[in-house]
């Protein structure tokens, strides 16, 4: 009996033995192999995650990187050659009032004395419509805005999304009453107006001029739609848009 016992005394600490032992590493950054992955590392993105070795698999080239970095004031955040899109993303020219750094809490922005929100007006979308691209764009621009948009201003954007009907904000416009030109949208949009906030740190620029599109179709049923020829369908908001200044001046 008493040799049974040892026996399996024996080979528990042999397993326990190897099973420890088996847990170690010789990787002096490694805190030992991971019986439960799962349970330690969430398969979601995450911005301080250890990119250098995700779930066992290790990439040596960015092991000794530093991740989760704000990018410098004014960079580009875009990586690609086509001069369109790279125009598109570079910092947006027009500046917030100074009354913005109390009232939307834009400290550490370039503000201006100015009303640039009345300059705005001459502003035109870059981000051009054609036959081939303007379902896309819909699109993109209809999901764009229920995920940003619609819990003030309705699916519909008729002014009574969930946040207007809770009673918890009011004074939300319907977007076909609106009379604000697509500059203006962009530059109240970037910077926030009224008891709207800035949402230049969740959109990039492509991001709002496309939920433009989409309000624009709100508007008029038939912008974006084109004729046989390829041109677009006049409609009142495509009649109402403001032409380019005579002077271009800074990319939108």
């Amino acid at each position: 009996m008493k040799i049974k016992f040892k026996a399996i005394a024996s080979l528990a600490i042999v397993a326990a033995s190897t099973l420890i032992l088996g847990s170690c590493s010789t990787g002096p950054d490694s805190s030992g192999h991971e019986y439960m992955p799962d349970m330690y590392r969430s398969p979601a993105i995450e911005p301080y995650v250890d990119y250098g070795e995700v779930r066992g698999r290790e990439q040596e080239g960015v092991k000794m990187k530093i991740s989760s970095l704000v990018p410098p004031h004014y960079t580009i955040p875009y990586f690609g050659t086509d001069s369109a899109s790279v125009r598109l993303m570079l910092p947006y020219f027009r500046k917030a009032n100074e009354a913005f750094k109390l009232t939307h809490g834009l400290y550490g922005a370039d503000l201006t004395p100015a009303d640039e929100y009345a300059l705005a007006i001459n502003d035109v979308n870059p981000l051009k419509l054609t036959a081939d691209n303007s379902e896309a764009i819909f699109k993109k621009g209809k999901e764009l805005f229920l995920a940003n948009c619609s819990h003030c201003h309705g699916e519909k954007g008729d002014g009574n999304g969930p946040m207007v009907v809770s009673g918890a904000y009011a004074g939300v416009p319907d977007y076909k009453t609106v009379a604000a030109k697509e500059g203006q949208m962009f530059y109240s949009i970037y910077y926030g107006k009224g008891a709207m906030g800035s949402h230049s740190s969740i959109l990039n620029k492509k991001e709002i001029w496309t939920i433009i599109h989409h309000i624009r179709k709100i508007q008029d049923d038939k912008y974006g739609t084109f004729d046989a020829s390829g041109a677009m369908s006049a409609g009142s908001v495509t009649d109402s848009m403001p032409k380019p200044a005579a002077s271009a001046g800074n990319p939108q």
